[in-house]
């Protein structure tokens, strides 16, 4: 299968909400809330300052993976780190070098900024399957633990 990687568009809208939905369920056992979601997802493909959208479609042109990018500028580094969340692939399209092609594609679009100085992700402590995906395209552990404090 030959993989293409292409910025999002909002006629991506349904297929990212539907595996943002799934990404929930089988990473967490979360049940998001679809309108939710879906308002969510539009504001990051209306509004370019909150993230971008990566998709990798199939031959068919058929949408079989994601990832979105935010930012976080870091004034240890000096530099933009680019993070990659809501990252998914159709359970039939894996270990087919879907993943592998929307990293290369961050790597590629980072190496063209110059500001930007690393990706980082962040997974489920238990996910072992994406934590040596990840560690075979190249990720580490960078010894940081997350906390939230949410509000609302």
């Amino acid at each position: 299968m030959i993989v293409h990687v292409r910025q999002a568009a909002t006629s991506d809208l349904e297929q990212i909400v539907s595996f943002n939905i799934d990404l929930a369920k089988e990473t967490e056992g979360r049940q998001l809330d679809r309108a939710t979601l879906t308002a969510g997802v539009n504001s990051v493909l209306t509004d370019v300052a909150k993230g971008t959208y990566l998709v990798a479609t199939d031959d068919e042109n058929t949408v079989i993976g994601q990832l979105m990018i935010t930012t976080e500028w870091s004034d240890w580094r000096n530099g933009m780190l680019w993070w990659l969340q809501s990252v998914y692939v159709q359970t039939s399209a894996r270990r087919q070098g879907v993943f592998t092609a929307l990293v290369n594609e961050v790597a590629r679009l980072a190496a063209l900024n110059p500001e930007v100085c690393g990706i980082r992700l962040y997974i489920e402590k238990d996910n072992q399957a994406a934590r040596s995906t990840y560690e075979a395209a190249g990720f580490k552990a960078p010894g940081y633990d997350v906390m939230e404090r949410l509000v609302s």
